[in-house]
């Protein structure tokens, strides 16, 4: 990308998932300004997925143009295109030399990814031997590029949630590799309150992974058979045992294998999409309830290697209420306090029933977070405890960054405020 100002000249190269924000304000990434102001602070969104990107005009006062056209909230691009920002020229180059090896048909329902990992294992692909061992008894809810099923283990009898995915485009060795190098590395997580993954692999587009089956639902389902919100008695609690998961995977020494097969080791994992429905509950050992964080990196890992065919902004629509802002800025290298931002907003959310920030249907909402604060916690109920209700309006504070804490210091800060 080619970005030209006047007399000046800048180029950006994107070779992997990454998001960029074009603006005046000191945070975007690609910094543009002129003397007229024809800018705004937060003027549009380059969502990059080599080799297809997107732009997406964030309600800028003088618009974004393509080509000569003004666009209408979000467009394609393609090699060749120009984007006009005020006096800012942004040239668009797209070089792609990747090999594709499996095309997936355009449009293609996810619901299809299980009848094709089932004629792949029945035909003996190499890559299924343990997908083999599962008997699939029911489906337990869908996504937009995944379904979960409840299937048994048939070799142990276990009951567990399987999950597949169908890459929305042309698979390359590189990317499915890496995925599943990403998968390997989740599954040696091993903590009480993070849910245990087991087993994966791939036919064509289709894609598998296993995990623990947590039998009370999500903490979503929990909040909608309660009426729409927990007391401060049901929902710290839930809070408390995923800050014990985060305060374990945020540190973690981790096996890594590279592309090239030399083995590493990584410290620690960021979630990045913490969320009342990737919260699960399950039975504890005590015949109580313990809370669970799921889905450890993996719909990110799916999605950044270039498997889902979405952008990043067609891919958070569900998510971005429980997103901090320095997520949309810098979302390739979020840091573990955007999990704590996240977790905290959970726990506003079940405990008011709204989510920290108000999403207007005629707004963009990834200019509401960039451009708007949280609404104190006592003005959506006042009876949240005053010091209960600090320590959430304090952790909610994201502008300019999240406050540095730890999942355990925050922790800390639940227990003191009760």
């Amino acid at each position: 990308m080619t970005v030209t100002v006047g007399a000046s000249t800048e180029t950006h190269a994107f070779d992997s998932r990454a998001t960029a924000l074009v603006g005046r304000a000191p945070a975007c990434r690609i910094r543009v300004d002129d003397e007229q102001r024809r800018i705004s602070r937060y003027h549009c969104l380059l969502d990059v997925n080599p080799p297809s990107a997107r732009v997406r005009d964030l309600g800028s006062r003088n618009g974004t143009y393509v080509n000569g056209e003004l666009i209408d909230g979000e467009q394609d691009l393609r090699h060749g295109d120009e984007i006009r920002v005020g006096r800012a020229r942004l040239r668009i180059t797209v070089a792609d030399d990747r090999p594709a090896t499996v095309a997936a048909p355009a449009g293609a329902d996810p619901g299809d990814a299980l009848p094709a990992l089932l004629a792949a294992a029945a035909a003996s692909a190499p890559d299924l031997s343990d997908f083999r061992d599962h008997r699939v008894l029911h489906e337990l809810g869908r996504g937009g590029q995944s379904v979960v099923y409840l299937a048994r283990h048939e070799p142990s009898g276990r009951l567990v949630a399987l999950k597949t995915l169908l890459a929305d485009r042309a698979v390359d060795p590189a990317a499915r590799d890496g995925f599943l190098r990403e998968f390997a590395c989740v599954r040696a997580l091993r903590h009480s309150k993070v849910v245990a993954f087991h087993s994966s692999g791939s036919a064509g587009t289709a894609f598998f992974f296993t995990c623990e089956y947590c039998a009370g639902g999500s903490v979503a389902d929990l909040v909608a058979r309660r009426g729409g919100r927990l007391t401060v008695d049901e929902a710290v609690p839930i809070v408390l045992d995923a800050l014990a998961g985060l305060a374990y995977a945020h540190r973690v020494a981790l096996p890594v294998t590279l592309a090239d097969g030399r083995a590493t080791v990584s410290r620690g994992l960021v979630h990045r999409d913490i969320k009342p429905s990737n919260l699960l509950l399950a039975a504890g050992a005590d015949g109580g309830t313990v809370t669970k964080v799921a889905d450890f990196g993996l719909a990110k890992a799916f999605d950044q290697a270039g498997l889902s065919g979405h952008t990043r902004t067609g891919a958070i629509g569900g998510s971005i209420a429980f997103q901090a802002r320095a997520q949309l800025i810098d979302y390739k290298y979020a840091r573990p306090e955007v999990d704590l931002w996240a977790l905290t907003a959970c726990l506003y959310w079940m405990l008011t029933g709204a989510t920290p920030r108000d999403f207007p249907p005629a707004t963009d909402p990834i200019a509401v977070v960039l451009r708007t604060r949280p609404v104190p916690v006592r003005q959506r109920l006042a009876s949240v405890p005053p010091r209960l209700a600090r320590v959430i309006d304090e952790m909610l504070v994201d502008h300019p960054r999240v406050a540095a804490a730890t999942a355990g210091d925050l922790a800390d800060a639940f227990r003191q405020a009760l």
